[in-house]
């Protein structure tokens, strides 16, 4: 029980990081337009990632639970080393500035110790929704529909003000975004939060069908209880109160400039994605989708508006992602499975 206690930890300061490293998709645009200071923005957004779980179900934390790979491939050892692939990365990509997916840092980091614990064979392919089929093809619609999204936002917003004057329309979504920030920051925690419930709920499950096969009992049902919701949330929430300011430098600055309604239409499109993906307990990006719409909103004013250099570089990191967080968690489980 103790080593299941500490890997509970460990997947709870998995969730600090995912803050941490994520604040940026929450805060960089409403921090970058000036709409919000930097600790105001984080504080509004840690309160709409803790508070996400009471407007959505949990289909994504069964998605991670139960179709990233086979319930009998699932160990304690695997557990472990699978959350120490992501931290690594996360923390390595928080260092250097590149914002990259948590989530994908999270399934690469599973699958590289359960394929090393017992091959390729217990890899879940799943559909287009689920299984790692439905994750590597989300890494490619997520951020195109974030553009696509936020592209059409910001020309029907530059239909319907066109002849209002800059001031007045940096004055109307300088409050607008207020919204659009909260509604991001709800999507963020409802779907990324989900991620580790799933892996908590995944560990206990495999502990107590351990214990109930030893017994003779049933096996018990997976759940997700009440108490890893609210401990995952507020998790992620202390993460999001530290910031990620370098993460936030290069989403709010760097990709392109942003006014308030550009701010507004990209955090409301990666809002839209968000919103959707988790009602159909798909696992997305926060990371792509926001950068995708980020995007979307510069190239309406011109291509070149976009810093495409830097752009190639966050997409990269985006390719790189699911197999240097899939190594890092085999070598630590080829270590931990002595010890756990």
């Amino acid at each position: 029980m103790t080593v299941i206690i500490i890997i509970i930890i460990v997947a709870l300061i998995f969730d600090f990081v995912n803050g941490l490293h994520d604040a940026a998709n929450s805060i960089a645009t409403v921090v970058s337009t000036r709409v919000l200071s930097p600790k105001q923005a984080v504080a509004w957004a840690a309160f709409f990632n803790f508070i996400a779980f009471l407007f959505f179900g949990l289909h994504v934390a069964t998605t991670i639970g139960k179709g990233v790979v086979e319930a009998q491939a699932i160990t304690t050892a695997v557990i472990a080393a699978g959350l120490l692939g992501a931290i690594t990365w996360d923390l390595f990509t928080w260092y250097v500035g590149l914002p990259v997916s948590s989530s994908h840092a999270l399934v690469g980091g599973l699958l590289g110790a359960a394929v090393t614990h017992a091959g390729f064979g217990v890899v879940i392919m799943g559909s287009w929704k689920s299984g790692f089929f439905g994750i590597c093809l989300f890494i490619l619609l997520s951020p195109l529909l974030g553009l696509a999204l936020g592209y059409i936002f910001m020309n029907i917003v530059n239909w319907l003000f066109h002849n209002a004057t800059p001031s007045k329309v940096d004055r109307h979504f300088r409050k607008l975004q207020l919204l659009s920030a909260s509604l991001y920051s709800l999507g963020h925690g409802g779907n990324d939060a989900q991620k580790t419930m799933g892996v908590i709920a995944i560990l206990l499950f495999s502990w107590k069908s351990k214990i109930a096969l030893e017994a003779g009992m049933p096996p018990p049902k997976f759940e997700v209880a009440l108490w890893i919701v609210l401990a995952c949330h507020a998790a992620m929430g202390l993460g999001t109160l530290m910031g990620g300011w370098r993460i936030v430098k290069t989403m709010g600055q760097k990709i392109t400039k942003l006014q308030p309604v550009g701010g507004f239409c990209a955090e409301t499109s990666g809002a839209v994605m968000l919103f959707g993906a988790t009602a159909l307990g798909i696992p997305v990006s926060t990371t792509h989708t926001i950068t995708g719409s980020i995007i979307g909103v510069g190239a309406t004013k011109r291509l070149s508006a976009v810093r495409w250099g830097v752009a190639g570089k966050v997409i990269w990191a985006w390719i790189l992602t699911i197999p240097a967080a899939a190594v890092v968690s085999a070598i630590s489980y080829l270590i931990l499975k002595h010890w756990i």
